[in-house]
């Protein structure tokens, strides 16, 4: 019966969700440029494309934070017009963003009735959603506890609640943005079984995401933008990642990091007994003990917030620590706070996690970021603490060309770039400096698969010069293409390290969750 309704909800006259000739621009910016896209009752639909490409404006409209130009709108075959998100809401449409809605010190119910609450007494409204949430969670495998705090759930749970959220409020159209990019891949797999549960149930969703693999084995239709347009849809069976790369960008894309094995040579980085302690007593790092050597990338692997963050301040300078230290056999003085200056001189670069809030100042030009954190060295400072700005541009100006940072001009503030070429900005600063030790963290988040593509480039360029690159990211396929050791981090301890060519996905999500033991 199951498959007999799925292929009715395929074959439907009418899709539940269309779009026809949906333009948006933002002053002379096209965003979106006759946008045509039909999602068919029952079906997972992927969108894919570059930073840029219109996606994220495209959803807005749809969930009502935009409003097109022109263009129309049909839910079930029905013309609607969407001025907000409550409309899209009653519409049927649910959103869960990358970054979640969610009141860290409300409940479970609390954040389910948020904004749908019946009347004036909470109470009645709790009862009912306490009710209505057993019987989603039961239906389709979304089992969250419902009087526990936002706060202590993990980073999964906290999804669950988000397409709780959506279907409390009847959602049939499910819109997710970047939804595995903060799970384990034990995770993931659950979430994607939801998704399959939610399909066969005969809800739509539409799956934004730069993961090809998950494009590939999760959704029945893929659309392609570039540049604000429509460049194809397409069977999922009909397609590959490399063609939907290619459509992506213009270009064939090399999917896989071309790179060939390690050749270490001496120890340059030693870090032993690591503790870091927050400003709650909560211990951050315990015991860490690592070791990096010239010419190779140690990569650390794990669920956002399980000490990554924490090893990469103590390392570049900003924050103190107990414990030891030494780069080329030279101990670092841990006891003081922001010493990234130090740090710089000492041969460590630093690309943080955060380009936002650590990498850039986001309203300067592009040009005084190249090169914050070094804008004190002689060849860019005159007498009388004034900067040689002519000397900086001229930096500027080379990078932007070896980096193919795009649009050209230097002289724009760092907002007005994509996330890629944000990156880029940031990527070559550290790296034209020559360091013997790169940290970098989260290297290609938001970036779009070109100029991944070119960032993993340079980082394996870096080591085959003899550097030694100390990488953090939540991306296991980063870390598998990149890395010749992994380390995994899990709730501020080294739970298990590595050789990469002698693990796999699954190894490491064990360890990810502190399931693994580690070897030696």
């Amino acid at each position: 019966m199951e498959a007999e309704s799925e292929k009715a909800w395929h074959h439907d006259a009418e899709p539940a969700l269309k779009l026809k000739g949906i333009s948006k621009s933002f002053g002379p910016v096209k965003a979106n440029v006759d946008i045509d896209l039909s999602v068919a009752k029952g079906a997972i639909h992927g969108i894919v494309g570059e930073n840029g490409a219109g996606k994220s404006t495209l959803m807005s409209i749809l969930y009502g934070f935009y409003k097109a130009d022109k263009g129309e709108i049909f839910i079930d075959g029905k013309q609607i017009e969407i001025p907000d998100s409550n409309t899209a809401i009653a519409a049927g449409i649910g959103m869960v963003f990358q970054h979640f809605k969610l009141v860290e010190n409300f409940t479970v119910l609390e954040n389910i009735i948020l904004g749908v609450e019946s009347g004036g007494l909470l109470a009645p409204s709790l009862d009912q959603a306490r009710k209505t949430l057993a019987e989603l969670a039961d239906e389709y495998e979304l089992q969250v506890d419902p009087e526990a705090k936002i706060e202590d759930l993990s980073v999964g749970a906290q999804q669950r609640l988000e397409i709780l959220k959506a279907l409390y409020r009847k959602a049939n159209i499910l819109i997710l943005d970047e939804p595995t990019g903060v799970l384990t891949p034990t995770e993931a797999d659950h979430l994607f079984r939801i998704l399959r549960n939610l399909k066969e149930q005969g809800k739509s969703i539409i799956l934004i995401t730069h993961k090809l693999r998950e494009i590939m084995d999760a959704t029945d239709t893929v659309s392609v933008m570039r540049r604000g347009e429509m460049t194809d849809t397409v069977a999922t069976k009909d397609t590959s990642p490399e063609g939907l790369a290619e459509l992506m960008v213009g270009r064939k894309v090399l999917l896989k990091v071309d790179k060939a094995p390690a050749n270490p040579g001496k120890n340059i980085l030693s870090v032993r007994n690591l503790n870091v302690t927050d400003g709650q007593g909560v211990a951050r790092l315990k015991g860490i003990d690592l070791d990096i050597r010239a010419g190779e990338i140690l990569g650390i692997a794990g669920v956002a917030d399980n000490g990554q963050s924490e090893l990469l301040q103590v390392l570049g300078g900003m924050r103190t620590a107990e414990g030891t230290i030494a780069l080329n056999g030279k101990e670092i003085d841990l006891s003081l706070g922001d010493q990234g200056r130090s740090r710089r001189q000492i041969g460590i670069s630093h690309v943080p996690e955060d380009r936002h809030r650590m990498g850039m100042i986001m309203s300067f030009s592009a040009w005084e970021n190249s090169v914050f954190g070094y804008h004190n060295e002689p060849e860019y400072s005159r007498p009388l603490g004034l900067a040689n700005q002519i000397a900086i541009q001229n930096t500027s100006r080379n990078e932007f060309e070896r980096y193919d940072i795009r649009p050209r001009n230097i002289d724009l503030t760092a907002t007005f770039f994509s996330g890629g070429n944000q990156q880029k900005v940031v990527i070559a600063r550290e790296v034209e400096r020559n360091p013997d030790l790169l940290l970098i963290g989260q290297p290609t988040r938001g970036v779009d698969i070109g100029a991944i593509e070119f960032i993993h480039k340079q980082i394996v360029k870096l080591r085959d010069q003899g550097k030694a690159i100390l990488l953090v990211s939540v991306e296991l396929e980063e870390i598998l293409s990149l890395s010749d050791r992994v380390a995994v981090m899990f709730e501020g301890t080294i739970s298990g390290e590595r050789v990469t060519s002698e693990t796999d996905v699954n190894d490491l999500g064990l360890l990810m969750a502190g399931m693994g033991e580690a070897t030696t």
